[in-house]
């Protein structure tokens, strides 16, 4: 089993809204080992597969982490949909690129909608300031990087840039998003639902690709922090 298996394993029982011991009751087996499993302690055998797939209505696939739909399908790049409107061959380039695009594009969509739902306009502001560094950021490292091109094109000095004071931007607006948003729920102001039945209904198609980069990323960075911490 991997590290995934053990987190949807919690996480599943915890979208359910029962306690380890009601779950474990249902799975017949002891809290104990349920809390094994769930931390990645102990592996189940197939029996439990079967038995948390069909308590928690999910494919086996989804529960050991090979796919992210619930019924065990998998999507292709060119399934996914595309939100934005550059329909054009000059927007497309490779097949990574044309997938990458979709899945930041897709899931940048559902974000910005549901900081709409809040009403917050600090909260967009501030999750729009940081997006926008980023792309910022990537355009200028490959125009740094391409021949010929004019280092007096923008305006924050290269010294400056590659000081790291676009990072500093980017972590500045994560504040203002953070302090936005905890302003917001003390002023009991209204949250969208963040649930995975909710999220699918109401964005059935570009879910997908939030959950995609939510899934890669968290396997990228858990795989660069084990690096390190195996280098120290």
């Amino acid at each position: 089993m991997n590290a995934e298996f053990s987190r949807t394993l919690s996480l599943l029982r915890q979208e359910k809204g029962v306690s380890q011991r009601t779950a474990a009751n249902a799975l017949d087996i002891s809290q104990a080992l349920l809390s094994h499993y769930e931390n990645g302690i102990r592996e189940p055998g197939l029996a439990f597969v079967v038995k948390a797939c069909n308590y928690y209505g999910v494919s086996a696939d989804y529960l050991l982490g090979r796919t992210l739909s619930r019924d065990g399908t998998t999507i292709a790049p060119e399934e996914l949909y595309d939100l934005s409107d550059e329909k054009d061959n000059a927007m497309r380039g490779s097949v990574l690129a044309m997938l990458s695009k979709k899945l930041l594009v897709n899931s940048i969509g559902v974000l910005f909608d549901l900081l709409g739902k809040t009403g917050s306009r600090d909260a967009v502001r501030a999750a729009s300031s940081y997006l926008s560094t980023a792309v910022y950021q990537v355009f200028r490292r490959l125009y740094q990087a391409s021949p010929g091109t004019n280092p007096d094109f923008f305006s924050v000095p290269e010294r400056q840039f590659n000081a790291g004071i676009a990072e500093a931007d980017m972590k500045c607006s994560e504040v203002d998003l953070a302090d936005a948003l905890a302003a917001h729920a003390k002023e009991k102001g209204s949250f969208p639902s963040l649930t995975h039945d909710a999220l699918a209904q109401n964005y059935p198609v570009l879910y997908q690709s939030l959950l995609q980069i939510v899934h890669s990323t968290g396997e990228r960075v858990n795989k660069s922090f084990a690096g390190r911490v195996k280098n120290n």
